[in-house]
């Protein structure tokens, strides 16, 4: 995703799409550039889980590890499909949801 979002980016920007240009180009790339830092974040915590494991770590420090990069990748994933269902127009339907949820 972030090596295709980077030449989408430089197609776009080479095609007079700029940041500046107007506000739909600058929300996209607020989107998708906040989609990638967090995708990054992610690998991060992946990677440091991975070489702990390979590095022998301690069971219980691993489990953590594990469990938390677990939670940090459902919370974006329910974080980005919010934002789709806004950006699709459910966003009552989604709210209705939550609420249904919440009581």
């Amino acid at each position: 995703f972030l090596i295709g979002q980077l030449m989408a980016w430089r197609q776009l920007t080479d095609d007079g799409y700029l940041l500046s240009s107007n506000p739909a180009n600058s929300f996209f790339y607020l989107i998708t550039g906040m989609h990638g830092l967090h995708i990054s974040g992610g690998l991060v915590g992946l990677g440091r889980t991975t070489a702990g494991a390979w590095n022998g770590a301690r069971p219980e420090r691993l489990r953590l590890s594990v469990e938390l990069c677990a939670m940090y990748w459902h919370f974006l994933l329910f974080i980005w499909l919010a934002i789709f269902a806004l950006l699709a127009g459910w966003a009552a339907t989604f709210v209705d949801i939550c609420q249904r949820l919440l009581t």
